[in-house]
């Protein structure tokens, strides 16, 4: 055979003969005639003479341009990460023998001194089986991988052992063997001298007995093992059996009733959350023992997994959660994504009424062609749920509604930015319920609202109060139009019922009434005034308004009506009396879009004192008839100085000197010194005006400045005459913020990166939902875009919330655990969308997290002992049991160790010369009683 250095093809070739003067065409055609001659006409090195020799020769090239390389420079190559390793990585190579194609595998570790156990979880199935670090894998290029004939296989495992040998390489090497399933192999590795190693794994289909008894043979082999249980999985048919109906234990060992996991959850309100975490496995590692006969290891077989050394637990997490993923994640945020289709169809019709039927849509006659052609697929998107259950939902809206009472903002703090309504209002109840109405289309949502507003008129001329909403003010304006809508109806309700009532009581205490004192009526009567508070303006002097004979005041007093208190140190310009405060009416309760015109009335006419509005010009009525009735010898100058201060101009004092007798005339001189401004003094001034007009009457006794009737029609004709684009907008904002605050509810345990995600989330959506806030949204808007975006946040928030409420209710006991898996998660969720971003494979979550001591009966106590009405069980035949339930998989590993000196294992030189042993005989034992893999590896001297 031909030394390692012979690697190339040495020949003898003619030489071609000078073809300088000859024409182009006939130099080319000698050339080939040369070239044709010389592939027939050569010799060849004896060394390198077969095919299979060349094709040694060339598996040698390859594995020392590898060695070569080492594997820092391989990795600057191109190196592949495995997908379930940290740390191993591979190089390729194709080559071809005997007109068939192989391929050969270089595996190799970033930092193979690290010293790797037994059970360390990054192994390669390879390194698991035979306990080697680095090795080479040669199979061909076919469907299947492997080599059916053992010949063959024989062979080309012998072609890559006298290539290692000639590069002086102790690689071991291996060769896929039989049916893919059986994840067979054979190997070889030299170990440098006189030693070798040999490999074989094959799968067995049942465990083999032997009738050979071994109870009196002595042996000392090295023993460990490692036991995988699983939970059972929780949503699963077969848990029904023993849980479903009846109380029991759930996962955490605690009792359930045997409700849905997120029975307690604030989205259970509205859907059933699929439990991200589907199982938990448990790893329990029994430490290294020397097993001595045939009955110690009887005993390992049957041995408890709490004498493990350690208890490592894998959660098992649904991959619908991930982003991206392919399943259907059903919850707030893909009924958010409906929602957002509706905002963008809105813009194709005028009324809601076009959407109810498919026919009268307002829409171009291609689309109309195109959803009568789809027939019935297309218009499954647009259906409407029967009237049965349009009729629940309003009954819940309505009917089971519960009546304002002091419901408080149990929202984000943040939550106030979008412009929506607050999650317990009327109106978030109904987007609320409008995302699961159907399938949140736009003809769906026309057709609950137009029943909705049925309903609320219905209210509105029944005199019911509105369930859901405050009946007294001020309006909520930072909320959207339709909840201040909303509200002023149902203030406008209450205030008509109040009417009702009061017309009524009138009726049968007329008699009653006229017996009463002008002053009693006064106090007695507050249901529409507001007395001025005495903090508000300095030196009043809080009295009974009734008791007027205590201020030493003339007889004028006597007609005084309205009084709340007097104005210490302040007189009337005329009688020399106190000043007296009015009850006044409480302002007028008033909407945005109200507040709005009135700006632009005033700004039209670019003075706020020109009382561009009627009801400017009735307030200040009903504060100067107040003002007199309480004060009936004021005149104007005396309500200008009560009312606008600013409007009073007092003159500047005459300088006496520094006596206080001085001091004290100036305070008595009366009337004091003082003038209107220019604007109230102004010939034919409009304040004036209304003054003379103004009647002494009595706060109780004027027309409200709030008429209840006529504010509570204009709020119907809004809602009955919304444009569906402005009525989708306002609900776009409402159901973000209301789903948000529903969520945020939930119970998820100490989790900051969750905290951190939902103000993320918040302010993300405050910000994308500004221009549907400022009704700067149109039918070609990129805002669509931007909100399908939050949609896809509202989901990753909400998929992570359902992850950490589940771990939290699983480990109530043990929130280390809790916290430690969703870190996890959350930190490898990070990874996979920078992976998807730069569209790269990455491997699956697969944690393992070591319990302690303490945490170990938590998790024991999920494993619910099974009763024997689960006949899926199988008939136990394996030891190892925790609470009744057998492993999954049990892995162990015997292996035999022999001194490198000494014997004939001796080795005079080579690397393992300096080891003071070599494991000799190792075996590999993975899976059931009925399914075993067994992997052997032998050390002989040859």
């Amino acid at each position: 055979m031909a030394s390692s250095s012979s690697t190339t093809t040495t020949s003898n070739k003619f030489q071609v003969p000078a073809t300088r003067h000859k024409p182009p065409k006939q130099q080319q055609e000698e050339l080939e005639e040369n070239e044709e001659e010389e592939s027939l006409e050569h010799f060849d090195d004896f060394t390198l003479a077969s095919s299979w020799e060349r094709f040694i020769s060339e598996i040698e090239a390859v594995c020392r341009l590898w060695m070569s390389d080492g594997p820092i420079n391989l990795l600057e190559k191109g190196a592949i990460l495995l997908e379930n390793s940290g740390s191993l990585y591979k190089v390729k190579s194709e080559m071809k023998h005997a007109m068939k194609s192989y391929y050969m595998e270089y595996y190799f570790e970033t930092n193979p001194n690290v010293k790797d156990g037994d059970w360390n979880f990054d192994l390669h199935d390879l390194q698991l089986c035979f306990g080697v670090k680095e090795f080479l894998v040669i199979a061909p290029q076919s469907a299947s991988g492997v080599l059916l004939d053992a010949p063959e296989a024989s062979k080309l495992l012998s072609a890559v052992a006298i290539a290692l040998s000639n590069c002086s390489s102790l690689w071991p090497a291996f060769v896929p063997v039989h049916d893919p399933s059986r994840k067979a192999y054979i190997g070889i590795q030299s170990m440098g001298t006189v030693f070798t190693r040999r490999f074989e794994a094959d799968r067995i289909g049942s465990q083999a007995y032997s009738t050979l008894d071994l109870s009196i043979h002595n042996f000392k082999v090295r023993f460990t093992m490692k036991l995988t249980y699983r939970t059972l999985p929780c949503d699963d048919d077969y848990m029904k059996g023993f849980g479903g109906e009846k109380s029991g234990e759930n996962l955490s060992g605690e009792k359930s009733n045997g409700l849905q996991w997120d029975v307690d959850c604030s989205w259970s309100e509205w859907y059933s959350a699929e439990d991200p975490v589907k199982a938990f496995e448990l790893v329990a590692i029994l430490s290294e023992k020397m097993v001595e006969s045939s009955m110690e290891m009887a005993e390992l077989e049957n041995a408890s997994p709490h004498e493990a050394e350690k208890w490592l637990i894998s959660p098992r997490i649904s991959p619908n959660l991930l982003e991206g993923s392919k399943g259907n994640w059903v919850g707030f945020a893909s009924q958010l994504r409906f929602l957002v289709d509706a905002l963008e169809m809105s813009f194709q019709a005028q009324f809601l009424e076009d959407f109810v039927s498919v026919h009268g849509y307002h829409f171009p006659s291609s689309w109309l062609e195109a959803v009568e052609n789809a027939g019935a697929d297309n218009l499954k998107s647009l259906a409407v749920p029967p009237p049965t259950v349009r009729d629940r939902v309003l009954k819940e809206l309505f009917i089971d509604g519960v009546e304002f009472s002091n419901f408080t903002d149990d929202g984000h703090k943040t939550a106030r930015a979008i412009k929506g309504a607050p999650r317990e209002f009327l109106f978030a109840q109904f987007c609320l319920h409008a995302l699961w109405f159907g399938n949140c289309n736009i003809r769906a949502i026309s057709v609950l609202w137009l029943e909705f507003v049925r309903e609320v008129r219905w209210c509105w001329e029944e005199t019911q109060l509105l369930p859901r909403m405050p009946t007294n003010g001020p309006i909520d304006l930072s909320t959207c139009l339709i909840n201040q809508k909303l509200q002023m109806l149902a203030i406008c309700i209450e205030k008509k019922s109040q009417q009702t009532e009061d017309y009524e009581d009138c009726i049968g205490s007329l008699d009653h009434i006229e017996s009463m004192s002008e002053e009693e009526s006064v106090v007695g009567d507050d249901s529409s005034i507001k007395p001025t508070p005495s903090d508000d303006i300095p030196g009043i002097v809080d009295r009974k308004p009734g008791i007027v004979d205590l201020f030493n005041d003339k007889s004028s007093d006597l007609t005084r009506r309205g009084s709340a208190g007097i104005v210490d140190s302040m007189m009337l310009l005329k009688s020399y009396q106190s000043m007296h405060v009015p009850f006044t009416q409480e302002p007028p309760l008033m909407t945005e879009d109200m507040h709005e015109e009135r700006l632009q009335a005033v700004e039209a006419l670019g003075d706020s004192f020109s009382f561009s509005g009627q009801l400017e010009r009735d307030i200040l009525t009903s504060d100067m008839s107040a003002f007199k009735a309480a004060n009936p010898d004021a005149v104007f100058e005396d309500f200008i100085r009560w009312h606008s201060p600013g409007d009073w101009e007092e003159d500047e004092p005459v300088d006496h000197g520094s006596s206080s007798s001085s001091t004290a005339l100036e305070k008595d001189r009366w009337p004091p010194r003082g003038r209107l401004s220019k604007r109230m003094s102004e010939q034919g001034n409009l304040w004036r005006k209304i003054w003379d007009r103004a009647p002494a009457l009595p706060a109780s006794e004027q027309k409200p400045l709030l008429d209840p009737n006529r504010e509570g029609e204009k709020v119907l004709h809004y809602l009955e005459t919304l444009q569906p684009h402005q009525l989708l907008e306002q609900m776009v904002c409402t159901a973000f913020r209301a789903a948000a605050d529903t969520l945020i509810l939930t119970s998820y345990g100490e989790l900051k990166q969750m905290e951190t995600e939902i103000q993320q989330l918040y302010v993300t959506m405050a910000t994308t939902l500004r221009p549907l806030q400022v009704n700067r949204l149109s039918a070609e808007s990129n805002t669509f875009e931007d909100l399908r975006r939050v949609s896809a946040a509202f989901e990753r928030v909400e998929k992570l919330m359902t992850l950490g409420a589940s771990l939290q209710r699983k480990f109530r006991r043990a929130p280390r655990l809790a916290r430690e898996i969703f870190n996890g998660y959350y930190d490898f969720s990070i990874s996979k969308m920078e992976s998807l971003a730069e569209q790269i494979v990455e491997k699956g979550f697969d944690m393992k997290l070591e319990l302690r001591n303490q945490e170990r009966e938590l998790l024991s106590n999920m494993f619910v002992p099974p009763t024997a009405s689960q006949s899926w069980r199988k008939v136990l035949s394996m030891g190892n049991l925790l609470n009744g339930h057998e492993p999954i998989v049990r892995e162990i590993v015997f292996s035999l160790r022999d001194k490198a000196t000494g014997n004939h294992y001796a080795a005079h030189s080579g690397s393992f010369s300096h080891k003071k042993e070599i494991e000799t005989y190792r075996m590999y034992i993975c899976g059931t009683s009925n399914d075993l893999r067994v992997a052997l590896s032998v050390a002989s001297c040859d």
